[in-house]
């Protein structure tokens, strides 16, 4: 009897000891559960904004390429126009009579050019402006200056008499 009690409690002892390690592994197991669950929850979480981050994406891209398809068509409307212009305005040009011999920096020399001459031929201009008065032969000219002589004679005689008068003039 002796060693039924002995294996009586050491089968309690057995039995205390697996229902220990049992609460334990259920303990555990309960919190692996738990955590199981709340990773799923989290991952279903996850998994929604994963989705919705997906189908926003999906629509800025839409949108985005929407408005590239607008910009585009309206950049090659713009493109069409500008090469219009651009062939317009060498038309132009050409009806003009401009050749890529004649640019800004050949225009540029000729106008520094053009000044330089006309500064180089004022003086003569003015020289020659100045014979324009003159008569055309040697015997206008010679009338000419006698006639100057005499309006010179008649401007001094004049000017005697302003000063003949004006001395003789008690009143001033």
């Amino acid at each position: 009897m002796s060693s039924f009690v002995v294996a009586s409690a050491d089968l309690s002892l057995r039995r205390a000891e697996v229902e220990e390690k049992r609460d334990k592994v259920h303990k555990e197991s309960k919190a692996l559960l738990d955590y199981t669950r709340k990773a799923i929850t989290k991952l279903t979480e996850l998994k929604k904004m994963l989705e919705k981050f997906k189908n926003d994406v999906e629509k800025q891209q839409v949108e985005q390429m929407t408005d590239w398809q607008t910009k585009l068509v309206m950049m090659d409307s713009k493109e069409r126009q500008y090469i219009l212009q651009v062939s317009n305005y060498k038309a132009m040009l050409n009806r003009v009579g401009y050749t890529p011999e004649i640019n800004h920096g050949v225009l540029m020399e000729m106008a520094e050019h053009k000044k330089d001459l006309e500064r180089k031929t004022k003086p003569i201009a003015d020289t020659l402006r100045s014979y324009q008065d003159l008569p055309p032969d040697k015997a206008l000219a010679a009338l000419a200056i006698e006639d100057k002589k005499r309006q010179y004679a008649a401007a001094e005689k004049y000017l005697e008499d302003v000063l003949q008068s004006a001395l003789t003039t008690p009143g001033l």
